[in-house]
């Protein structure tokens, strides 16, 4: 796991200079603190931040191919570097490290732009061509490892974060305030567009070759829900025990002490009972929960943990943890407004003195259709013909009833009244059309439909698996996997998903619905599975979600906090939004007579974001 940053010349022009790199490098030094480089010739200049987890002592980089014809700077980790290295073995190419580094040049050199398709793993790389005088640039399958691209006319500037293109010379800190209603619809920038303009983010299973001043981007992976899974419900349980044992087994491949998040649900619980059949040594497995009840699942960890007999450690995260907030917002690049990256950080915070990479259960909601998203949208499907009815009476209802039932009851009646794909949107959405509307004016209305285009008028397959893939292209990419990645980096450990190993998502979006959702819940199959190594008590429990109390921390110090910052020159004069809408929400919540607290966590995280991230404004 590393960062990797980078710039190569249009034609007539030069790479900027190593101070520029060593400058880019610094700004993410969090990323990989054990080891850097840089590398520069007149037309390219790359840099790297190394977090050394495979062949400790051999895999520094830039790193050259023994003739010196190729450059790479490489994060992540490709898990099926050993069966690749033998293979380019037996074509006369030898070795001089144990990296998966090295391998990827070998494969280059042997396979071209092909290569790229035979890695398995997560990763993001750069390689320059010297003869050729062109640079790849890759991503892996499903968007795990980050890259950002900045095209201006002196080049191609690149970097795992967005922090590091800032140090560029010339680079223009201009946001790009379209991008505004789609973050305040679902709390991210959607990809592949980013929050600066000019500069895109290169979309998962894509390899992209600039050469001669242009750039070319191509796909060499989509994932495909068709033809279906057609075996047996046995059948479908032994290839699910398989290829999860596969997964976790390719991840368990380190030269350092690793652990796993626990959080006591499903996917993680899995995940360590799987670490657990294979490992000699109990699993090291990091928890943290809540003062308030209702948002901690430290019990069920602790039950999972003794049955599981793991070395288990735990944090209880109190109101002060909001102080933390400034620092997330640096480290996640983009406005981002979902919260529960601050208990990401704080267990990777947590797990850090003990190891340096850990396993997830990430991945699990999507591949399984575990949302109660997903259950809830089907059934408001199967009223058919009666959702007009349905939606005037629960409106009414909600305009007669007080508070935060009617306001709940209001929702369910929009979505009710909306076409699809809005009334799916609006269940995933952070802000409602009318408070986009009355924050962003008529721009407010391009919410939602910033996705829109996940979902082909075409498409005939079943609801379920239109909107899993919708959310696998955009919850998944721009949300789960950017604060997994940016947080666990943020305390220099790697974080791995086995569950998002590409084999295991291929076969989960191929089985029928039924080995999904069954019985009202969703991960039906996954639950079967699970049931060998784990008792009924702890996957039968209600699925909790990994949220924070933000609704009591805004009626406390968050509150004040946000007061603070919405009382600023710079918040009421920036342009961007109705700073009177803000007052009102979040003086609604802190009396308690509405709930606000997503789209009040939006208001803020953007501003500070804004602070750190612009010189001035537009």
């Amino acid at each position: 796991m590393c960062g990797i940053v980078g710039f190569a010349a249009a034609p007539g022009q030069a790479a900027p200079s190593p101070v520029v790199g060593e400058a880019m490098t610094a700004a993410i030094l969090h990323r990989g603190p054990d080891d850097g480089g840089v590398y520069r010739e007149e037309a390219v200049l790359l840099g790297m931040r190394r977090l050394a987890i495979i062949d400790l002592a051999g895999g520094h980089q830039p790193m050259q191919s023994a003739d010196g014809r190729h450059v790479l700077v490489f994060n992540g980790e490709v898990y099926n570097f050993r069966r690749l290295r033998a293979e380019l073995a037996t074509l006369g190419h030898a070795f001089r490290t144990d990296s998966d580094s090295e391998v990827i040049l070998a494969a280059y050199a042997a396979w071209g732009e092909a290569a790229v398709a035979r890695l398995e793993g997560m990763f993001a790389f750069a390689l320059w061509d010297r003869d050729r005088r062109q640079l790849l640039l890759a991503r892996d399958r499903l968007g795990k490892k980050p890259l950002f691209l900045w095209e201006s006319g002196q080049g191609i500037g690149f970097a795992s974060e967005l922090k590091s293109l800032l140090t560029l010379p010339g680079f223009p800190r201009e946001i790009d305030a379209s991008v505004l209603p789609g973050y305040f619809a679902f709390g991210y920038v959607p990809s592949p567009r980013s929050v600066f303009r000019n500069v895109r983010k290169l979309p998962p299973g894509h390899y992209a070759v600039f050469r001669e001043g242009r750039i070319a981007e191509t796909p060499y992976w989509t994932l495909e829900s068709t033809p279906g899974f057609a075996g047996s419900e046995a059948e479908a349980l032994e290839e699910l025990h398989q290829r999860l044992a596969v997964a976790v087994e390719d991840r368990l491949v380190s030269d350092v002490p690793f652990g796993a998040f626990l959080s006591g649900g499903l996917d993680s619980s899995v995940v360590v009972a799987l670490m657990a059949e294979r490992m000699a040594m109990p699993v090291r497995t990091f928890s943290i929960g809540f003062e308030e009840a209702r948002y901690s699942e430290l019990s069920d960890a602790r039950r999972v943990a003794r049955h599981l007999g793991t070395e288990h450690h735990e944090l209880v995260v109190r109101p002060e943890a909001t102080a933390l907030v400034e620092r997330l917002v640096w480290h996640l690049d983009e406005p981002f407004a979902d919260s529960s990256a601050l208990p990401t950080y704080l267990v990777a915070e947590l797990a850090r003195p003990h190891v340096k990479m850990v396993l997830s259960g990430d991945g699990g909601d999507e591949a399984f259709a575990g949302y109660e998203r997903y259950r809830k949208f089907l059934a408001l499907e199967r009223l058919g013909a009666a959702r007009p009815l349905a939606a005037r009476g629960f409106g009414l209802a909600g305009r007669l009833l007080p508070g935060q039932r009617g306001q709940r009851l209001r929702r369910l009646a929009e979505r009710l009244s909306e076409p699809f794909p809005d009334s799916y949107l609006s269940g995933v959405a952070l802000s409602r059309p009318a408070e986009l509307r009355a924050l962003l004016g008529a721009a407010g209305d391009e919410g939602y439909a910033a996705l829109h285009p996940l979902f082909r008028p075409e498409d005939r397959r079943p609801l379920l698996d239109r909107i899993v893939e919708a959310d696998i292209r955009s919850y998944l990419l721009d949300d789960i996997l950017v604060k997994l990645d940016r947080m666990t980096m943020a305390a220099s450990i790697e974080g791995r998903a086995p569950l998002l190993d590409h084999r295991v998502l291929e076969f989960a979006v191929r089985l029928p619905v039924s080995l999904r959702l069954r019985h009202g819940r969703g991960k039906y199959l996954l639950r079967q599975l699970a049931r060998r190594w784990l008792p009924s008590d702890i996957l039968d429990k209600p699925k909790q979600g990994f949220a924070i109390p933000l609704p009591e921390w805004f009626r406390g110090t968050l509150g004040a906090m946000a007061a603070d910052v919405f009382a600023s020159r710079a918040f009421r004069e920036c342009g961007w939004l109705d700073p009177g809408v803000a007052d009102r929400l979040l003086s609604a919540h802190r009396r308690g007579t509405a709930e606000h607290s997503e789209p009040l966590w939006q208001l803020l995280v953007l501003e500070l974001w804004a602070r750190r991230f612009l010189d001035g404004r537009p």
